[in-house]
């Protein structure tokens, strides 16, 4: 099991699912990406937990945030619709090509998915939405 590879994996599916003009594994603020540098995402580790089992590999639980920002140049249009949107595509990435069945990114996990509250602001910061999506990855070592 390769942590960069997880993360990568999960990396390139996101970043593909919508047209994005900027993605990075680097966290910025909302502030010091310029609106004509988004819609942007940024993915970020959370953190890491194992669940240690008897005569079994143990299970890894992966952590992840993703940062959505959306910028809408027009005031009289909520940013939310394009927001709203681009969690969309992420939901859809991150959908198993064969439900029920799980994404597995490529078969390097046991799965990848959205698991938590999605937190977001549509735009009470002005023309700027921000969302964060928590994922959850689980794979045996």
């Amino acid at each position: 099991m390769s942590r960069e590879a997880i993360y990568s994996a999960l990396f390139a599916r996101v970043s593909a699912a919508a047209g994005f003009t900027t993605a990075s594994r680097l966290l910025q603020h909302w502030g010091d990406v310029a609106p004509a540098q988004q819609p942007a995402l940024f993915q970020t580790q959370k953190g890491e937990a194992v669940m240690q089992q008897t005569n079994r590999p143990p299970i890894w639980r992966y952590s992840v945030d993703l940062y959505i920002y959306a910028y809408s140049n027009n005031p009289s249009v909520s940013p939310a619709i394009q927001l709203n949107g681009l969690i969309d595509a992420i939901e859809v990435a991150l959908s198993p090509a064969f439900p029920p069945e799980n994404q597995t990114l490529g078969g390097l996990v046991t799965y990848a998915r959205i698991n938590g509250q999605i937190q977001t602001d549509e735009g009470v910061l002005g023309q700027q939405a921000v969302a964060i999506i928590p994922i959850e990855i689980e794979a045996t070592a």
